[in-house]
């Protein structure tokens, strides 16, 4: 059964966007949520189809913003084992391995973390974002590991959702660069969109894109005779743009060791130690992590924070540039 919202605009609100508009009268919905619906054409104004969020309002309109009923999830069940933090009747946090996609896509319908929550939940998830992404409120990307936090009812979807529109859910990252950040401990403030010589990658932009907001510290520092320079950093996200942290060290010049897309061309290295290099050149992901997710539970109100350690792949590689360092 669908559900029909209607909504008359008042003066006050004269010359605003209509997504803006919506999400402050309907404030379960989140902004995200408005914007496909609009996008998906399920609003009209004034008895007319709309399909741009950034449409503009006027005092008198007539509003009304179709929730058609969720499509359902025709998914096959994956066996695999996640690593479950927290878990209870609205949510789920789990710490996601690196190589593996978090929901089906072109070339893998099966394999995926969407896949296992549906072995492992069964039908307990939400199934506001579509027919392929059922409990899906943010993603990390494949060769990245670490926490994220699922829905596993269209309640506890939005109302996280909207924790995320307004830049309130705690997220670090732990991640290990090329060379020396200069300054070592900052804030990076930037747009960006999808680049126009590769539409799988994003890009910084001086004039268009969405803003993004890293804060970043050099926790320490690897630099001797026996290997290249690294920095182990660690970041904090204002905002969560697609790739954005590898964008942004990208950006910087400090690119993650082991990404593929972001990668800058290096000459092979001359006195360095065989175990390190073995660790460099077998590395099959990137070196990020998300160690911490903390947000406000949907319904109880209660602040959860929760926190991982980095993979044994990872792991491998500090120890090595620990030792060579003291050495």
């Amino acid at each position: 059964m669908k559900n029909i919202i209607n909504i008359i605009v008042n003066d006050a609100e004269n010359g605003s966007r209509i997504d803006s508009f919506i999400s402050k009268k309907e404030k379960i919905l989140s902004r995200t949520r408005i914007k496909n619906l609009i996008l998906q054409k399920n609003l009209k104004l004034n008895n007319l189809t709309i399909t741009s969020p950034s449409q503009k309002i006027k005092s008198g309109d007539k509003i009304n913003l179709i929730i058609p009923e969720p499509k359902k999830a025709s998914l096959r069940p994956y066996k695999f084992k996640i690593d479950i933090k927290y878990e209870d009747e609205d949510l789920l946090v789990l710490n996601k391995p690196a190589n593996i996609i978090m929901h089906p896509g072109a070339g893998n319908y099966e394999n995926t973390i969407v896949n296992a929550l549906v072995y492992h939940c069964k039908k307990s998830l939400s199934n506001i974002n579509g027919e392929l992404r059922p409990g899906i409120v943010h993603r990390i990307d494949k060769d990245t590991s670490g926490l994220i936090v699922i829905a596993k009812n269209n309640y506890a979807h939005e109302n996280l959702s909207n924790q995320f529109s307004e830049h309130s859910i705690e997220r670090v990252y732990e991640l290990l660069v090329w060379g020396k950040l200069k300054p070592q401990n900052g804030r990076i403030e930037t747009l960006i969109t999808r680049s126009s010589k590769n539409r799988q990658l994003m890009e910084v932009s001086v004039k268009k894109g969405k803003k993004a907001i890293t804060n970043y510290k050099t926790l320490e520092l690897f630099e001797n005779n026996k290997m290249p320079t690294f920095s182990l950093v660690e970041c904090k996200l204002e905002t969560g743009r697609t790739h954005q942290i590898r964008v942004h060290m990208s950006y910087k010049g400090n690119c993650i060791l082991g990404d593929k897309k972001y990668k800058k061309k290096f000459k092979k290295f001359k006195n360095i130690d065989q175990k390190l290099e073995k660790h460099i050149f077998n590395l099959n992901r990137q070196f990020l992590h998300a160690k911490v997710l903390g947000f406000t539970h949907p319904k109880t109100r209660k602040k959860l924070r929760f926190s991982s350690i980095i993979p044994n792949e990872l792991m491998n590689i500090l120890k090595t540039l620990k030792t060579l360092k003291n050495k």
